[in-house]
């Protein structure tokens, strides 16, 4: 498969997962959290399946597409495993993560620190959906929607 056809399949996956989760996030309380801002395309899609909700994004610079960039109060910036620490605790409704890289030692170090900042910043029974897989005694796997292969994207509650 050309890396093309790869990259949108991802992006096709997570579209699906996030458009088929959003009811059930919209029955939950708290912020949506975004682990990756990048040039924006997820955040403005969060911004429509939620448009009452408070969504802050995270990222390392402020790299988004004009229209697709959050307002201050809600861009954090910095490393993520550093900055996302100051939200444990915030009870978000979902958390959405697609910061891994595809290089399986940068990977590796991720997957050190990324579920447990998951479990901490949602509340009980909030959604996490990653590019990664999530290991976590407190996440609990979730089936995919039809047409996204497994292994592609994950969906977890936090129990």
């Amino acid at each position: 498969m050309s890396r093309l056809d790869s990259f949108i399949r991802r992006l096709s996956a997570q579209r699906d997962i996030l458009n088929g989760i959003a009811d059930e996030v919209k029955t939950l309380n708290g912020p949506v959290l975004e682990l990756g801002l990048g040039n924006g395309r997820t955040f403005d899609h969060l911004r429509e399946l939620f448009p009452d909700r408070r969504i802050v994004a995270f990222d390392r610079a402020a790299n988004a597409y004009g229209p697709s960039m959050p307002e201050a109060g809600n861009l954090v910036l910095g490393e993520i495993r550093d900055t996302a620490r100051d939200f444990i605790g915030i009870g978000a409704s979902l958390a959405h993560a697609d910061i891994g890289t595809g290089y399986e030692e940068k990977d590796a170090v991720t997957l050190t620190w990324l579920p447990e900042i998951m479990v901490g910043v949602l509340a009980a029974r909030g959604i996490a959906v990653s590019g990664l897989s999530l290991d976590h005694p407190d996440l609990e796997p979730l089936p995919l929607p039809p047409g996204v292969k497994a292994g592609r994207y994950f969906i977890y509650r936090r129990r």
